[in-house]
């Protein structure tokens, strides 16, 4: 009779000290909109079916089936959806670590059609805890999560660092980003947000920095010219409106802003948007 033993040699290595958030399974239907936004922890994205984009930094990168994406702290990003063929994603948010790559991103997209059974069964393996919340399905999800990354690291032989997590999003910057999201086209200021949140206003600056990746009054400016840009696509309102509607106190310094955020005028994005439409 044969028999093979194999024995660790060494005092086995510590745990990974990554915690899972989140595990979400999202299909990008007419209602979803994309808003570029930030997280303090990691994502990790896989593409179940359909195809889309990541809009990663200044960057647009294709997304299709069985693409990988991982998303360090403070990445500012969001995804979007190919109408004639919706995207599907499974996501993780992973608290405590941080992958580094070659180059100097704090992303990366890869396809891993090989290895997509492999990768598959630890998402749903961990969506499927999460959702049935059986007894000991946190620590089924922690080594799961292990598990994953470990096979991240073979797989594609890049390392990643441990880190402190992040401060996560306190209560007085969560509560100014929600108000900015629903009074960005009122006349705003740095004074009136700091008096709501009862803070002074450079501590707002600083916490509200740490906890999205950009400052207060920079969100706003996004949150505007993000409704600008549905405004020129959508409506015939005249650019002037439009930067009204938005809460931008002229039109000069709307033309100013959405230059700078879009690379091209308001007018130039409104034709080209328009032309893509009527292919």
């Amino acid at each position: 009779m044969g028999n093979l033993r194999y024995a660790l040699t060494e005092e086995t290595a510590g745990s990974i000290p990554a915690r899972l958030l989140y595990v979400t399974d999202t299909i990008y239907g007419n209602d979803w909109k994309s808003l570029c936004h930030t997280h303090y922890f990691t994502e990790l994205l896989y593409v179940k079916n359909g195809a889309g984009q990541l809009l990663a930094g200044q960057k647009s990168i294709p997304l299709k089936k069985d693409d990988f994406a991982i998303l360090n702290p403070h990445v500012r990003h969001t995804e979007t959806s190919l109408d004639a063929s919706p995207m599907e994603c499974v996501i993780l948010g992973v608290e405590g670590i941080q992958f580094s790559f070659q180059g100097q991103e704090e992303y990366t997209v890869f396809h891993c059609k090989s290895n997509k059974n492999r990768l598959m069964d630890y998402f749903t393996s961990m969506l499927r805890e999460m959702e049935e919340k059986k007894e000991y399905y946190e620590l089924v999800c922690k080594n799961l999560l292990e598990n994953l990354i470990i096979h991240l690291i073979r797989y594609n032989e890049f390392q990643f660092d441990v880190i402190a997590s992040a401060p996560k999003v306190n209560q007085e910057c969560r509560m100014i980003k929600r108000y900015i999201d629903a009074n960005y086209s009122e006349d705003l200021c740095l004074d009136t947000l700091a008096k709501l949140a009862h803070l002074n206003k450079y501590y707002l600056v600083h916490a509200f920095s740490e906890s999205y990746g950009i400052s207060p009054m920079n969100y706003l400016s996004e949150k505007r010219i993000q409704n600008c840009k549905e405004l020129l696509a959508s409506t015939d309102y005249s650019i002037a409106e439009i930067a009204r509607l938005s809460g931008f106190s002229s039109q000069s310094y709307f033309s100013q802003s959405f230059r700078k955020s879009c690379g091209m005028s308001a007018g130039t994005y409104r034709k080209s948007v328009r032309a893509v439409d009527s292919q």
